[in-house]
């Protein structure tokens, strides 16, 4: 079994940073009205050199975490870090992969290390027995919508394409007009899968609001647990695609979505083996693959 790590508080999903800083009164929340606009630029601080930053002093500091709904001051500190992951750009990203040996082969090695240092996470951090329960979810559902778009949407078709291989009611929306339409017609029958990374992509966050209201069961994998698609949805996994470069890594979504497929298959698994009997056969002799 792995060993798992500590992560933020779910709760910490259930507010803005905005719906965070309107507990304040207005001179504390022009106090950290900084930090909150520009976390990368604060996490790393003591209470001490945030205070005498923000210009204020470390009571007040302190105090000022708790008004904003964290037990301590380093409870702020990683929510600050999780701010900053979610507001990364692809300018930042690139930024942060030149420190110290900046040669391509270091920069190549740090981005490598990063990628096992994302499914190194995701191995300690994700609970098997939650999949099992959304594969389940998703064999009883009368239809399942696949949410995302940009970047997102290669998630998107991947996962719909193996869903579509077990013959599962799946269909999936990466544009915004698709997506207000399709979401529409859900219902407590169905099972929605958004997939949204860093701030969140306006069309996927407002799918699962509304596929939620119509009373979907909405499942979200995402990065952090103060995105959106983890505040909105009913389930939610995590995934880091921090890469030291202008994309993002998907190495740990991916990983994700391979555990919930090897889920899917194995949850019923004579139906699964029934139906690969003919695929088999179209894999063998399917007038699509090259003779070799």
């Amino acid at each position: 079994m792995p060993h798992k790590r500590t992560e933020p508080p779910a709760s910490w999903s259930q507010m803005s940073p905005s719906d965070r800083a309107a507990r304040l009164n207005p001179r504390r929340r022009e106090i950290v009205r900084p930090a909150l606009e520009h976390p990368q630029h604060f996490v790393l601080l003591s209470v001490r050199d945030m205070a005498k930053k923000l210009g204020t002093d470390p009571a007040t500091m302190v105090r000022t975490a708790k008004g904003l709904g964290f037990d301590s001051y380093k409870d702020f500190q990683r929510y600050l870090h999780q701010l900053s992951v979610a507001r990364a750009t692809s300018l930042d990203m690139m930024q942060s992969g030149v420190e110290g040996d900046s040669s391509l082969p270091a920069r190549l090695q740090k981005s490598l290390d990063q990628e096992m240092k994302n499914l190194r996470g995701l191995y300690n951090s994700l609970d098997m027995r939650r999949l099992i329960s959304v594969a389940n979810r998703l064999w009883k559902a009368r239809r399942i919508l696949l949410l995302g778009g940009d970047l997102a949407s290669s998630l998107v078709f991947y996962l719909d394409y193996h869903l579509n291989l077990l013959g599962m009611p799946v269909s999936n929306a990466t544009t915004p007009g698709v997506a207000t339409h399709i979401v529409r017609s859900m219902s407590k029958a169905d099972v929605v899968l958004g997939i949204s990374f860093r701030r969140g992509l306006r069309m996927t966050i407002e799918g699962i609001q509304q596929a939620r209201k119509q009373g979907a069961y909405c499942v979200g994998l995402t990065d952090t647990y103060i995105s959106p698609v983890a505040r909105f949805s009913d389930e939610v996994f995590l995934a880091s695609v921090e890469v030291p470069s202008f994309g993002a890594s998907y190495a740990a979504p991916v990983a994700v979505l391979d555990l919930l497929l090897l889920a899917c298959g194995e949850v019923r698994r004579t139906r699964t083996l029934e139906l690969l009997k003919k695929v088999d056969k179209e894999q063998r002799m399917g007038f699509r693959w090259y003779e070799l």
